[in-house]
């Protein structure tokens, strides 16, 4: 009976994401949680936590846990390109937290094409697909050639193997 109670929820949430993917949800940000997350308040989902699709922001101090370098720079330019801003988030996913994930847009912009060209973020590839791979992949590579940002630092750690080496230390919670 669990099994079944357990396979059914799982089916409604892939339902879910598939019926929310591709949608257009406007509204204003409220929130910058870090360099790839954002909170976004609309008319019809309130305050919606958003995580940008495409990129990995190098992660800023948890309670226990010290950030990476750049980690608060690429929170404050996100909050600065962002914050308080009408954008458009362009849904292409929910993350297994709940989160939505989405493109940013201000006025046209891709705003997190903007966060890898600034070398505030990595293009994340495992979640990438066309056309925002070879976009994001290609500014990511300007952004390393140029030494913009975190790409000053001769060899960055990618967030996501810093979460894992802090998994493995016991002492990061969830991203």
């Amino acid at each position: 009976m669990k099994q079944l109670c357990l396979a059914l929820i799982v089916q409604l949430v892939l339902l879910v994401s598939i019926a929310q993917a591709g949608r257009i949800l406007v509204g204003v940000v409220r929130g910058v949680y870090d360099g790839d997350t954002l909170q976004l308040a609309t008319r019809e989902d309130n305050r919606l936590r958003v995580r940008l699709y495409g990129i990995d922001a190098p992660e800023t101090g948890k309670q226990h846990t010290p950030g990476q370098p750049y980690g608060d720079s690429s929170r404050r330019l996100l909050k600065y390109k962002v914050m308080g801003q009408r954008v458009a988030a362009e849904v292409m996913d929910t993350d297994r937290y709940g989160r939505t994930v989405a493109v940013i847009r201000l006025n046209g912009r891709d705003i997190n094409r903007e966060m890898i060209e600034g070398g505030m973020a990595w293009a994340y590839v495992s979640y990438l697909e066309e056309p925002y791979e070879s976009l994001y992949c290609d500014s990511e590579a300007t952004a390393r050639s140029r030494h913009r940002g975190l790409w000053r630092d001769p060899a960055p750690i990618p967030p996501w193997e810093f979460r894992e080496r802090e998994n493995q230390r016991g002492g990061f919670g969830r991203h």
